[in-house]
């Protein structure tokens, strides 16, 4: 699978999210950092966030709107839908992927928390 391929399947599987799988796309030792909040190190902590999350927010759909590679790097832009306490967010976000050996090694996603607290 391309790198290209690899992070558009990632981001299809949120929409029916099981964190095992989710996780096996990362490296063993990955990092995972959505930029607001502190690095998640290592496959089995990236599991542990991404069960807490699918326990929060259930599916969310990843609208990719813009999708570019450079060699092992894919960097995309789109909008990540979910709901939270019965409200609907759609939140902006960049991600940044690097793939080694058809894993991710490290996804940095960039996003302004506000919509969170103060809704869209």
């Amino acid at each position: 699978m391309t790198p290209d391929e690899l992070v558009t399947e990632f981001c299809r599987r949120w929409a029916d999210p099981d964190p095992a799988e989710l996780a096996a796309f990362f490296a063993e030792d990955a990092v995972f950092h959505n930029i607001p909040m502190e690095p998640i190190r290592g496959r089995a902590a990236i599991e542990e966030y991404i069960a807490g999350v699918v326990t929060s927010f259930g599916a969310i759909d990843y609208r990719i709107h813009h999708q570019a590679v450079s060699g092992n790097v894919v960097l995309n832009e789109r909008t990540d839908v979910f709901t939270m306490n019965g409200r609907t967010i759609e939140l902006p976000v960049t991600g940044v992927f690097e793939i080694v050996d058809e894993k991710i090694a490290a996804c940095r996603d960039y996003f302004d928390p506000t919509p969170f607290t103060t809704g869209n």
